[in-house]
């Protein structure tokens, strides 16, 4: 059964050759579909996109390091955006979370059509170093799993064997979403790179691996030992002082005149969805009687 709390669990298997990472984000994909109202096409999307953040930031140095997914495809539910830091906590939006698409022909969700397959895979990762890391690889298929894979090969050239899948139940409700990584340790030879391939091809229905048994089965399957896990959460940094904070920098003029405008100052969290509105009253807290 599904964890109720997403994780990211990691080993190495094939003679200590292979880093393996198996995540379940059944949790998280549910809480996406929550806070957006997604479709079940663009949650197949974006599900993809949170599992992939989550193990990008399982790498990450530090709790408060950071790092950004954005996935540009020009197809029907837009762009893709997706922010985790390493205490794993992750949040992302898609563009038009109402998107619908015929099935392929094999009656899966057609992501890659969700997605669009012209342009880009970008990473933007922030180790705390002074200097973000921007890497960026055009989209393969718009299916995540091998956009994830080609940006790994061509970016960071780290040859990595991906399978990501998010399962929707009749109600809406995600049954089962995860993936499997497979990256040979440096200088682990043509074998462990072929080994990585050749597994791989094993997972891809990994999100109904996910709902029937778990992602211990999959640990199971490499003989994985001494397993780390982590929880994974959908938390969003976004707050109403945040929020206060931007309408602020607007100047007490600008505030004015937008809420004469308006009749309210509403700013917007797209990574949640979360919206803060400020009124009359607001503004004279924030700028005083008279601002």
């Amino acid at each position: 059964m599904p964890e109720t709390v997403s994780k990211l669990y990691r080993a190495l298997v094939s003679d200590g050759r292979v880093s393996l990472s198996v995540l379940d984000t059944t949790a998280v994909v549910n809480e996406a579909i929550v806070r957006h109202a997604l479709s079940p096409l663009a949650a197949a999307a974006l599900g993809r996109t949170l599992t992939a953040a989550a193990y990008l930031a399982g790498w990450l140095k530090e709790e408060t390091s950071s790092l950004s997914v954005a996935v540009d495809g020009g197809g029907p539910g837009g762009k893709l955006g997706v922010a985790a830091d390493g205490a794993l906590r992750v949040r992302g939006y898609i563009e038009h979370p109402e998107v619908q698409l015929p099935p392929r022909a094999d009656g899966k969700l057609d992501v890659g059509g969700c997605v669009g397959r012209r342009g880009t895979f970008t990473v933007i990762r922030d180790d705390g170093e002074g200097i973000p890391f921007v890497g960026t690889s055009p989209l393969v298929s718009g299916e995540i799993a091998e956009d994830l894979s080609a940006y790994f090969l061509t970016s960071e050239q780290r040859p990595t064997a991906v399978a990501l899948g998010v399962k929707i139940g009749t109600d809406g409700t995600c049954v089962g979403a995860g993936g499997v990584f497979l990256q040979p340790l440096p200088g682990a030879g043509e074998e462990a790179l072929d080994f990585a391939q050749r597994r791989i091809a094993d997972y891809a229905s990994v999100s109904s691996v996910i709902e029937r048994e778990g992602a211990r089965r999959v640990l199971a399957d490499f003989g994985a030992e001494n397993v780390s896990v982590r929880d994974v959460r959908f938390v969003c940094h976004c707050s109403r002082e945040r929020a206060a904070s931007a309408v602020l920098a607007m100047g007490g003029a600008d505030a004015r005149a937008l809420l004469a405008e308006q009749g309210a100052i509403r700013v917007h969290c797209h990574y949640c969805n979360t919206e803060y509105t400020f009124d009359e009253d607001d503004l004279r807290k924030l700028f005083g009687e008279n601002p």
